[in-house]
């Protein structure tokens, strides 16, 4: 568990509305129309996962290329938002329609390539928990496609490096000889990422079918903001980016059509904002569990 300290904010207002000089805003009702009364050039950075359409209890399902058309409409609108320095975060799963799948990344992409954005990353969340499938392998991984505005983004590597894999390794030839060959401060995470999904055994394991985990989101805040930036999520769930930004003394927004979580969403957020809050910690090592091979005693929980 992650104690947190209170955060030091001027303002710990929730507002059910946009004001640019707040730090926090939950809008209760469609993202559209939250964002029609955002300014050109706000956010810093835009994260999310929008619905599969695959018929959750938030979602209504749609013909495929209605869905793609609905996507359209929302990130058009979210690129209008974003700041020249921003980067936004599409995260996806796929699409199941009679037992084949459709991988969304593939159908969101033309969207952003057309508005011009410039795709950094495709980066890969690897976990190891899920629906177990009987006519194909299991998934256990979404995807989340990282695209910058301009060529002028923020990118901040040391936050959110992972330690060295061999810390101690020298050079041994050359005019570095004897000098350690890594970074001191870590090395970079790479874009596969290893980070356990909230399932009912997870620490922040709400009631939402799809809850993002806190330090996924951390590591985005992290790199892709500074200090003071607006981070927004047009489909804000159980609260987890605001939570994120929050933690990280950046500003947070984000718009929910469920009430229910947009209940639960304010609730995490007052927690977080008094340090009370309970999530797994950034980086907290993967959990091993013992088998006839391995029967050294475990230091780490996977929660």
């Amino acid at each position: 568990m992650m104690k947190q300290e209170p955060i030091p904010f001027d303002s710990q207002t929730i507002r059910s509305d946009f004001e640019i000089n707040e730090r926090i805003s939950v809008y209760s009702g469609d993202a559209i129309e939250f964002l029609k009364s955002i300014p050109d050039e706000t956010f810093q950075l835009i994260i999310t996962s929008p619905p599969y359409n695959i018929g959750k209890e938030y979602e209504k399902k749609v013909d495929l290329q209605e869905y793609i058309n609905q996507q359209t409409i929302i990130i058009n609108e979210c690129v209008r938002t974003l700041r020249a320095t921003g980067s936004i975060c599409w995260q996806t799963g796929n699409f199941v329609e009679n037992g084949s799948i459709i991988p969304l990344d593939i159908m969101i992409y033309p969207i952003f390539e057309k508005l011009g954005l410039k795709l950094r990353n495709r980066i890969i969340w690897h976990f190891e928990h899920g629906l177990h499938s009987t006519k194909r392998l299991s998934g256990r991984y979404e995807t989340v496609l990282w695209f910058s505005k301009t060529d002028n983004y923020v990118f901040n590597l040391d936050p959110i490096r992972i330690p060295q894999k061999y810390p101690n390794k020298k050079h041994f030839k050359g005019p570095n000889i004897g000098k350690l060959s890594g970074n001191p401060l870590g090395k970079n995470p790479g874009d596969v990422w290893n980070i356990p999904n909230v399932k009912n055994n997870h620490i922040e394991k709400l009631d939402h079918p799809c809850q993002f985990p806190v330090e996924l989101i951390e590591r985005f805040v992290l790199s892709l903001t500074n200090e003071g930036d607006w981070v927004f999520d047009p489909y804000l769930g159980t609260g987890t980016t605001i939570v994120a930004a929050l933690r990280h003394q950046r500003k947070g927004a984000g718009s929910e059509i469920m009430q229910k979580y947009v209940d639960i969403s304010i609730d995490r957020i007052q927690k977080e904002l008094a340090g009370v809050l309970k999530t797994r910690p950034m980086n907290k090592p993967i959990y091993i569990p013992p088998s006839e091979n391995n029967k050294e005693t475990l230091l780490y929980e996977s929660y």
